[in-house]
Formats: structure tokens, sequence, C-alpha cells
């Protein structure tokens, strides 16, 4: 007994912790479909005009993207691979290690699997809640990730927002300022809707490439509930065959 509480509490801890070590969200995430092809292109052309000169996907290649996406080598290389003429490469970062560690003081991390590690749901909120803020190096904070030394890379399409604060007092009588909203105070090149779907299309491919093994158990997992129900019609009739002397 004591044995099955104890392994049904190490099954919790990476919530706890995750939960203790992160900031509410503010947005709610809309419904991700990690098998919706047409959104995840557009989350691949997004992520490598705008993620990909930082950071890298190393253990995603161009190849396996084009061949789940359908789409054609020539294609990919003309639209999608900047950083990289081999398309049997990894999605290697076009940014030098040294220049990365100069310019934002850490190395950007590979986001090959980031949606596993950080959840959809973060990284939805982590892209919507950049603000302006003079105070950090880099010139904007995240609400999602404070501290944050990314630039709001995005920030021509989403324009430019300012956090909305609440203010209460705590247990020891101090006011303090709690981040519940953003107000657009400069507009991108698109709408707040357009950029919501932006985002939506971008989480998509970072959730796809993060395993993208379940378009394929998807596709296949069509195929055996079939199989299984014309095996289970075809076991059915040989049971009756088989007991009907009995019965």
């Amino acid at each position: 007994m004591t044995r099955k509480i104890i392994l049904t509490v190490l099954l919790f801890v990476p919530g706890l912790l995750s939960a203790a070590g992160g900031t509410s969200l503010l947005y709610t995430t809309p419904h991700i479909n990690e098998t919706d092809r047409a959104a995840i292109q557009r989350g691949a052309r997004i992520f490598v005009n705008y993620c990909l000169t930082c950071h890298s996907a190393e253990y995603m290649r161009y190849k396996r993207v084009a061949d789940d996406l359908g789409i054609s080598e020539d294609i990919m290389k003309k639209n999608l691979m900047f950083a990289s003429d081999k398309i049997h490469e990894g999605m290697v970062v076009a940014i030098e290690a040294d220049d990365a560690r100069r310019w934002f003081g850490v190395l950007p991390p590979d986001l090959s699997v980031i949606a596993r590690a950080r959840t959809r749901e973060w990284l939805y909120n982590y892209f919507m809640t950049f603000y302006r803020d003079d105070k950090s190096p880099v010139g904007v904070n995240n609400a999602t990730f404070p501290g944050v030394a990314m630039p709001n890379v995005l920030w021509e399409l989403q324009g430019w927002q300012e956090p909305v604060y609440e203010v209460h007092t705590n247990a020891e009588g101090e006011e303090e300022r709690t981040i519940v909203g953003m107000k657009l105070i400069e507009p991108g090149k698109q709408t707040a809707k357009e950029f919501k779907q932006t985002i939506r299309d971008l989480v998509t491919f970072m959730v796809y490439m993060a395993e993208p093994a379940e378009l394929e158990r998807h596709r296949l997992g069509f195929w055996v509930l079939a199989f299984l129900f014309v095996l289970l019609m075809i076991s059915y009739a040989l049971k009756r065959e088989y007991w009907r002397d009995v019965h």
C-alpha cells in the first residue's frame, strides 16, 4: 500500500513543481489540432522566418516536414529552407553560438521538443504576452516568462502592448501589482484576430514538431480500428458457429 502511495505522489511531482514555479496564464489557448496540415504548413513558414534565425530545431529534418505535409522538395527549398540547402539536414540555426551568447547573454535553446517541455498552453501565452519594457536590456519583457532575454521578434505583426496591472495588498500590508491583461498601444501589421491565428498556427507547428509521429498514428489508427471491428464480426460469427449445437 505504501509503495502505491509513493508511486502516485511521484507521478504528480513534475506537475506540482511546474505549477509552483510557473506564472498564471492570461489567455485561454484556442484548440490546437496537431493533425491540421494546413495550420502546420502556415506555422512552419512562421517558424523558419521568425524563430530559426536564433533557435535551432536540429532533431527535426526538412525532409521529414516535406514528407509529412505533402510538400515537394523544390517548394520546400524555395519557401522553407533559408538556413540550409540540404533537405536531409536538421533545421539548424542560422546564428553562430558565440554571437548569440554575446548578443543575448545565453545560447537560445533548441526548440525541437519545446512543446512537450513547456506545453502548448504555455507557448501560446508566451508569444501573446510580450510587452514593452524600457528597463529590460532587450527593451521588452514577458508576462508568462518574466525577465526573458529574447526580443519580441513578432512585434511587427502584433505591434507593441503594455501590461494592465491590478493592485492589491499582501499579508504584510504592502501593495503589489499583478499583470491581469495586455493593452495594445501601437498596432502592428495584423489585427488582433489575425495575430491570434498566427500564434495558433505557430504553436500547432511546434506541437507537431515535438512529436511528428502523431500524424502517422492518426492515419494508421483508423485502419487499426477498422481491422479490429472486422475481426470482432468474424470472431462473433465463429463463436456462434462453434457453439450452436451447445445452445
